[in-house]
């Protein structure tokens, strides 16, 4: 079990059973113990739910209940929890439930973590962060947010588990979330402690330990203590080890909390192995290994069959120390856990050295070593000591507050000391204060003031901009066109101008009301995004069709310039994302790639799979851009007015809506070009999971 604290969630046994859940059977079969009620609870009521009169599948409440069983199953029927929170994704997505959809996905990033699918866990977990934050749900946003970079740590990847984690503390102190509060700060103790910061990691577990305190909540005590009682037998403080971890066994043994009770007996026997009694250890890991018999926690057994085989090596029981320590390796491997590799790696090193093989004893010192060095490489040290300045400030900061108010009692009582010697002085100190007092609450209501009006000045600055931004782009880009127009028809009005040459100029007056509606579309979706704000609405969207219906949209203008439109993508380029938002980027990549492209010209857009992304890239055999407009291409307010190569205007509004619309789907936007030899936009999205029926 890592020691990094999860949202462990109530276990219990009941007697064989048969459900029929959301139309499939299953059997399940559970140790008894009293935490059974919780889950025949809520199959309880998911029973009575049904039976009722007018009971739709598509009920927030029985889709809420589909997501809590499945959460209770994690732990003793896990695929169970895939087929639930699969059954509940489709029913909140029939129901446009989004925070349905949140806590389905999230359900399906837990099986996938405990499986070590890395990629599929980040995956879900992204996207029940999503629509968590558009529920406006702040504990399970902040539940998703721990599971997120708790899978980050697993992946070894410490910097981003805590930013992650420290964007966590900032809400749920925000939102006076106590309970998260504590397991947020619990997790990233457990980061400085796997860097071996023990001092640090103290600082943050007595934080947890008050705020457990203020919760008055037994058993997250008891889960703490067994943290605690670890990075204790780790730093060689055995006794304090061994006191902590008694006092969570009594208290995890009271409440029979299995999971975390299963990891108390480990980390008992992890404090005899420290103190070389090796018949003592072995007894408590075994208790451990009898409670996980009934558990499907495949991470918690990596330390306990670690610590068994390191039991076994002290007994010089070769065999059994190597079998043990074999298991804990491939689990290791098999869920990618990789500080569970690292340690496993160097127990397998000491067996096979001790047993003279030392071609296996050098390729698993190899393993270890490389593991090691990623574990510790340097960015997640120079996180964690970023966090550890930021501590120590924090610390000096109340010490300091601490000092103010000595001083302060101390002037107090001189100056009581004064008035008890003279009156007069008394008389004279009350008005002194009282004028101080006043003084200060002007002070108060000025500075509040002055905020306030700061406020103000940056709302009415962007206000100022987007409006100067408008009436540049209406003056510049709208007025000319139109104004040519008017002109125009003016002059076949007053009969300056014949029906036949009038008809001449039609095509260039095609163009002109094409540009002038393609601008308006963009400045009135920009214009709108500024002043209101735009909420995205993710969805499984096929880019591959997305990009043929702007090809045929923009063909008749791809045709008068004979320019050839090649898409490359595939059906299977499926994205998590807005399709209306994605549409205009799209559309105006194209059209870009059109203005700038000479006659005869070829325009590619592809698309290239990088992990949980997809990178897509439009080039054009175009006239290209120096590096001074590259640079300034996507810049805030940037206001760039360009020709193409038959004189079509552009104002570089589009490419500031593309720019904000993809980076509000979670991607990136960047250019690459060349002058005289072409440009490639490039575009990022989140994947989407390519799901097909299969026959039976």
């Amino acid at each position: 079990m890592s020691n990094i604290k999860f949202v462990r969630f109530l276990k219990f046994f009941a007697t064989l059973r048969y459900s029929c859940i959301v139309g499939i059977a299953f059997l399940f079969m559970l140790p008894a113990n009293a935490q059974h009620e919780k889950r025949d609870e809520i199959q309880g009521l998911i029973e009575n739910l049904r039976n009722s009169e007018n009971f739709e599948d598509t009920d927030p409440v029985h889709i809420d209940l589909l997501n809590d069983l499945g959460k209770e199953l994690r732990f003793y029927a896990v695929d169970s929890l895939l087929i639930l929170s699969k059954e509940a994704l489709k029913l909140s997505q029939k129901a446009e439930y989004e925070l349905g959809q949140s806590k389905s996905y999230l359900g399906m990033g837990n099986y996938y973590s405990d499986k070590g699918t890395r990629v599929a866990a980040i995956n879900n977990y992204t996207k029940a962060l999503i629509l968590a934050k558009n529920s406006e749900d702040c504990a399970l946003t902040l539940r998703v947010m721990n599971n997120l970079a708790s899978e980050y740590s697993y992946k070894g990847d410490y910097a981003k588990a805590l930013h992650m984690f420290l964007d966590g503390i900032d809400l749920a102190e925000e939102k006076n979330e106590l309970e998260m509060l504590s397991i947020l700060n619990e997790n990233i103790a457990g980061l400085y402690a796997s860097q071996n910061d023990f001092d640090q990691a103290l600082e943050f577990y007595e934080k947890v330990k008050k705020l457990n305190d203020e919760i008055a909540d037994e058993v997250n005590t008891g889960k703490t203590l067994s943290n605690i009682a670890s990075l204790y037998a780790d730093m060689g403080k055995l006794d304090y080890a061994m006191f902590s971890i008694n006092r969570s066994i009594s208290i995890l043994e009271d409440h029979k909390i299995m999971d975390w009770l299963a990891y108390a007996y480990e980390i008992k026997g992890k404090v005899y192995l420290k103190q070389q009694k090796y018949q003592w250890a072995l007894y408590w890991y075994r208790q451990g290994e009898l409670l996980h018999e009934d558990l499907e926690d495949d991470r918690g057994k990596i330390d306990l069959y670690n610590g068994m085989a390191e039991a076994y090596f002290g007994q010089k029981k070769d065999s059994l120390s190597q079998k043990y320590a074999l298991d804990a390796y491939d689990i290791s491997n098999r869920i990618q856990f990789l500080e569970g590799t690292q340690k496993c790696a160097r127990t397998l090193y000491n067996i096979n050295k001790n047993k003279k093989q030392f071609e296996k004893a050098l390729a698993f010192h190899e393993i270890y070593q490389s593991l090691t060095d990623t574990l510790h490489r340097n960015e997640n040290k120079k996180s964690l000591t970023l966090l550890k300045t930021r501590a120590e400030y924090d610390q000096q900061k109340i010490a300091l507050i601490e000092e103010n108010q000595k001083a302060l009692a101390k002037q107090r009582g001189l100056i009581y000391a004064g008035i008890i010697v003279m009156v007069i002085f008394a008389i004279i100190t009350f008005f002194i204060k009282r004028a101080e007092n006043i003084q200060k609450r002007l002070n108060k209501e000025l500075q509040a003031k002055k905020e306030k009006l700061e406020i103000q000045e940056a709302a009415l600055t962007d206000s100022n901009e987007t409006k100067t931004k408008l009436f540049s782009i209406i003056g510049h880009d709208l007025r000319g066109p139109i104004g040519a127009l008017q002109g125009l028809l003016q002059m076949f009005t007053d009969g300056e101008m014949n029906k036949t040459e009038f008809f001449d100029f039609i095509p260039k007056l095609k163009n002109d009301i094409d540009h002038i509606y393609f601008t308006l579309n963009n400045l009135l979706t920009w214009g709108n995004s500024q002043m209101h704000g735009s909420k995205i609405k993710p969805s499984v969207v096929t880019l591959e069709s997305l990009v043929d219906e702007n090809i045929n949209l923009l063909s008749e203008v791809a045709d008068s310039k004979s320019i050839k439109i090649i898409s490359e993508l595939t059906g299977n380029t499926l994205v998590w994302s807005d399709s209306n938002q994605i549409d205009i980027v799209v559309r105006n990549l194209i059209s870009n790639a059109l203005k700038f492209t000479p006659n005869n010209g070829m325009i590619t857009i592809k698309a290239l799979e990088k992990d949980d992304l997809w990178e897509v890239s439009v080039r054009d055999t175009g006239v290209g851009m120096d590096k001074m407009t590259v640079e300034k291409l996507f810049k805030k307010n940037a206001n760039i007015t360009t020709y193409g190569t038959n004189n079509e205007k552009g104002t570089g509004l589009g490419l500031s809506l593309c720019k904000e619309m993809i980076e509000k789907n979670g991607g990136s936007i960047w250019v690459e070009s060349t002058l005289r030899k072409g440009s490639t936009f490039f575009f990022t999205l989140p994947k989407a999971e390519n799901k097909y029926s299969q026959a039976s």
